[in-house]
Formats: C-alpha cells, sequence, structure tokens
C-alpha cells in the first residue's frame, strides 16, 4: 500500500527530460524540512492506493514516461515494487529523491535525480552523499540554489566528486530568489560542465499552481 499526495500529467518541469509530457505520481512525507519547499502539501495528506490501483491510474493518462516524486519517496517501502511494476509494464522512470537517503535498492533501470541539498536548504548536513558513488550513467545530479554562497558550495562539490562532465549535472535557482542571468554569468565564468534549468511548469502556469 502507497500514500499518494496526487497523480497526474504534465509537462516535465526539471532535468534533461524537461519539455516532455509525463506522468507524475508524488507520494506523501519527507523527512526534510528545505527552507525554500515548493511542496509542502504532500508532507501529510494524501490518499492510500495500492500498487494496481496506482497503476490503473498511470495507465488512463497514454503518456510513456513516468516521474515518482514527493515528498520523499524512498520512505514508503512499496515505492521499489511500484517501480519494477512500472519498467515491467513497459514505462520510463523517473525517481526524484533528495539524496538524504541510500538509493541502492532502487532498480538499475530507473532513471534516478539526486537532489543533492545546499546549505541554503538548512539541510545540507542531511545528504548521503554515498549515493554518488551509485550513479548509472542515465542518472542526474540536481543542485537547487537559494544564493552565490549555495553556487560556490556547489561548484566545490562538483570538482571534489569529479562529477562533471561524467555526470549530467543540473544548477536549479530557487524560482523567484536567484537571478537566472546571474547563475548564467557565473557558470559561463567558472565554465562548469552543468546544465542550468528553471523550473518550467511554473512558468507555463504559475509559481503556485498544484496538479499541472
Amino acid at each position: 500500500m502507497l500514500k499518494i499526495n496526487e497523480i497526474y500529467a504534465s509537462i516535465q518541469g526539471e532535468s534533461s527530460h524537461t519539455g516532455l509530457p509525463c506522468i507524475f505520481i508524488r507520494l506523501t512525507g519527507c523527512n526534510l524540512r528545505c527552507s525554500w519547499c515548493d511542496t509542502a502539501y504532500a508532507f501529510y495528506a494524501g490518499n492510500d492506493l495500492t500498487i494496481e490501483e496506482t497503476l490503473q491510474k498511470v495507465d488512463t493518462f497514454g503518456l510513456p514516461l513516468v516521474e515518482i516524486t514527493g515528498g520523499e519517496p524512498l520512505l514508503q517501502e512499496d515505492v521499489y515494487p511500484l517501480m519494477e511494476a512500472l519498467l515491467k509494464k513497459g514505462y520510463r522512470v523517473m525517481l526524484e529523491t533528495s539524496g538524504a537517503l541510500p538509493i541502492d535498492k532502487v532498480p538499475q533501470r530507473v532513471i534516478k535525480i539526486l537532489d543533492i541539498k545546499c546549505p541554503g536548504s538548512g539541510e545540507e548536513k542531511k545528504n548521503h552523499l554515498e549515493n554518488l558513488k551509485l550513479l548509472s550513467p542515465h542518472d542526474e545530479v540536481k543542485f537547487v540554489l537559494l544564493d552565490r554562497a549555495d553556487y560556490e558550495w556547489s561548484r566545490d562539490l562538483l570538482r571534489k566528486y569529479d562529477l562533471a562532465p561524467s555526470t549530467q549535472v543540473l544548477f536549479s535557482p530557487v524560482y523567484d530568489k536567484l537571478n537566472l542571468k546571474d547563475l548564467s554569468q557565473w557558470i559561463l565564468k567558472d565554465r562548469l560542465a552543468v546544465r542550468l534549468q528553471t523550473q518550467l511548469h511554473k512558468v507555463i502556469w504559475s509559481k503556485d499552481a498544484i496538479g499541472v
């Protein structure tokens, strides 16, 4: 049984898959409280669904790409058989996870988006950096940046772990907090092999929209 906050279809707003139609399965619950969190509504609210009921709902959208997100989806043990079931049905499966929990049980074929927490989030001490050793070539690492200090922290971590360009690295500014032009200039000055991204779904609809 899974506690699910919402299941909906939208345009993928983040990662290297930005712009693609995608089905989102948002699981309830999170073990972190990031200062800039935009999905606090998923901390507690949700409905209990079996894996089969979840699959039936996903099938109604008729799209090949599925992202499991939260909250923190790895808090629920049944997320693992859900991922296996989605893969078995032929879906391309993405997992957005905070990086605070081990990813060793996530199926190899799942595209993992590892969201490393920067100091501006207030949760950087929760990062499980051993996860960086478990990434596959199709996986991605995301840094959500609040300010210049977050940028420098992330840049230094990239260099320490030699992440870019061997790993797809995403730099995403906190929406309405860090100017895209400033972040672009920092990346260009330091010649970082990272992908700049913004939250496209917020550009299309609004920063407060839910379920799109």
